[in-house]
């Protein structure tokens, strides 16, 4: 079985990886934009990544930021599409996504989850808030049950790194 390092993304290789694999994801798999997915959410978001360690190649991604005190939200979760079998990825990085925002002083954390991954949320702890329509596709406003995701030990960094590589 293959294993994995999920973290966030502090280098400037691994946010370089990041953001390639967000815009071969959302921009040129999905066509969910134009070009690549970069917004201004990037200049506060933390980016998280699933790293291969036998490669280690960033293999998943996922941002997570605060939009006022306590509220937390992720979002594109993408994963690679030759390591997509069996969900250990998306998992992992939705359970390090939230339980880093748990130690950070979340008090809800939300995410806009595409029609297709809905169940999969469910089987996490989480639920539908509401139906929307992002990009013209339909997602659900979601959150996380917090009680499933347990602060962990991780420290906040600064976002200035991530903000100037996001530019």
């Amino acid at each position: 079985m293959k294993t994995y390092q999920f973290k966030l993304a502090t280098d400037s290789q691994e946010i370089a990886a990041y953001f390639a694999l967000r815009r071969s994801i959302f921009a040129e798999e999905q066509q969910l934009f134009q070009g690549d997915d970069v917004d201004e959410i990037d200049q506060v978001a933390y980016p998280i990544v699933a790293i291969a360690t036998d490669t280690n190649q960033v293999v998943g991604v996922v941002r997570i930021y605060e939009v006022e005190p306590g509220i937390w939200y992720g979002g594109r979760l993408g994963t690679h599409p030759d390591y997509r079998r069996g969900w250990q990825i998306g998992k992992g990085l939705i359970y390090k996504a939230v339980t880093t925002a748990n130690t950070w002083g979340c008090k809800e954390f939300l995410a806009t989850v595409q029609l297709q991954n809905v169940r999969f949320f469910q089987r996490l702890h989480w639920e539908t808030m509401e139906e929307i329509v992002i990009c013209d596709r339909p997602h659900h406003l979601m959150e996380a049950d917090l009680n499933f995701y347990p602060p962990s030990a991780e420290p906040r960094p600064v976002l200035s790194l991530h903000a100037r590589e996001a530019s």
